[in-house]
């Protein structure tokens, strides 16, 4: 990738100076010009009000691969912790920079951030970069993207790997369009291939209907955003040691085209957290009315669990998608789930076929449910649901 200016057309503005993060161009007479500084992060191009900032992206086999090397996670952080699917990355990262003989470092960016590089050190990273400034408090696509292009030009990583949150998906496709990069999105496989030391992405295609195994020969760096709950967390080693290495940035407020006002939460305060809870009880269709979620809850309250929901549901809008469970919603890993009136779908069960333990409950004995159920119950919700509530409050009671 280059950067180039078209100096009859720049106006010498200054714009691209002030929304600069690294300090990589200035004006000089009547022209901008870019300094050693610049590792070409790209923010300077979407600024230029005369478009005197072109981007020369390189040619399909122009890429010399043998100068990228290393494993990147990029965290992604909530109310200051690492949140769920980064910990998995961390742990499957730590297999890939194994098998390629390599650094696993992590990017973390926000306000403090000491305290989250040295969580991911114990979940084991070699190296963290951290990126510090009032601006990157809360995620918004503009700056993140800028500081983390940049630092992938300077620092040439070989992998990046992202969660696939709504936050990941977002971020993960800007960068991949602001570097020339490739990206594979969403996928529930990551290793290194037997045949080439390259990184073998597999995802879901179709409607889930075959797994798609996609390699990246000529781009760098290898790009993936990754399902949460696919693979399992590591144990943190508080004893575990590494480098931190803080990367200086200058971010001003006011060249952020967006500006978080409020965060809201959904259902008059109640949190949803498919990602990280132990137990889950979904609805299905076959709980035939909205009004009857409440049989649902009832059983999620007596088990401290999460409310999941099928898409059909969410579809009908019993129930906001904030809870639906499956392909096209959450990916869930729970210890246990139970799945009340769920026929089981195809998209439904690759969100949540990988729980430690299934219990399904349908009155149609030949439901595809079944056939991921470690235990299947066959009978009506309306009467299943409420004996078992009532059994599991007494025996908790007990």
């Amino acid at each position: 990738m280059a950067l180039n200016i078209k100096e009859e057309l720049c106006t010498a503005c200054g714009l691209c100076v002030r929304v600069c993060p690294y300090e990589g161009v200035v004006v000089e007479g009547n022209t901008a010009v870019f300094t050693e500084r610049c590792n070409l992060c790209g923010q300077c191009v979407s600024s230029c009000p005369v478009d005197a900032i072109v981007v020369e992206l390189p040619k399909k086999g122009d890429v010399d691969t043998s100068l990228w090397s290393n494993v990147w996670v990029l965290a992604e952080t909530e109310d200051g912790r690492l949140k769920g699917g980064t910990i998995e990355l961390l742990g499957q990262g730590r297999l890939l920079a194994e098998a390629r003989g390599c650094a696993l470092e992590g990017v973390v960016l926000g306000d403090r951030c000491d305290e989250l590089a040295k969580d991911m050190i114990a979940f084991g990273a070699d190296k963290v970069y951290v990126v510090e400034d009032p601006v990157l408090a809360r995620y918004r696509t503009g700056p993140f993207a800028s500081v983390i292009a940049g630092l992938i030009h300077d620092r040439k990583p070989e992998m990046v790997l992202i969660s696939a949150t709504p936050q990941g998906r977002d971020l993960g496709s800007r960068l991949a369009a602001r570097i020339g990069a490739g990206l594979t999105a969403d996928c529930t496989g990551l290793s290194i291939w037997d045949e080439e030391p390259l990184l073998l992405q597999t995802r879901p295609a179709f409607g889930g209907n075959i797994m798609a195994s996609i390699l990246c020969r000529e781009a760098r760096p290898q790009m993936s955003t990754v399902r949460p709950n696919v693979f399992k967390k590591p144990q943190a080693d508080p004893s575990r040691t590494g480098a931190i290495e803080r990367v200086a940035v200058h971010l001003d407020e006011k060249h952020a085209m967006t500006k978080i006002l409020e965060v809201i939460r959904e259902e008059g305060g109640e949190e949803v957290n498919l990602a990280d809870a132990q137990i889950i009880v979904s609805g299905g269709r076959g709980i035939q009315a909205p009004e009857n979620f409440a049989l649902i809850r009832s059983l999620a309250e007596v088990l401290g669990a999460a409310v999941g929901a099928s898409r059909a549901t969410v579809d009908a809008g019993w129930i906001s998608a904030t809870h639906q469970v499956g392909q096209t919603g959450k990916t869930v890993s729970p210890k246990l789930y139970i799945a009340c009136g769920i026929s089981g779908a195809i998209q439904h069960l690759a969100g949540m076929s990988s729980s430690d333990y299934i219990i399904a409950i349908n009155r149609d004995p030949s439901a595809p449910i079944f056939e991921v159920a470690d235990l299947g119950v066959v009978g009506d919700v309306f009467q299943v649901v409420p004996a078992l509530r009532e059994e599991l409050a007494k025996r908790l009671a007990e």
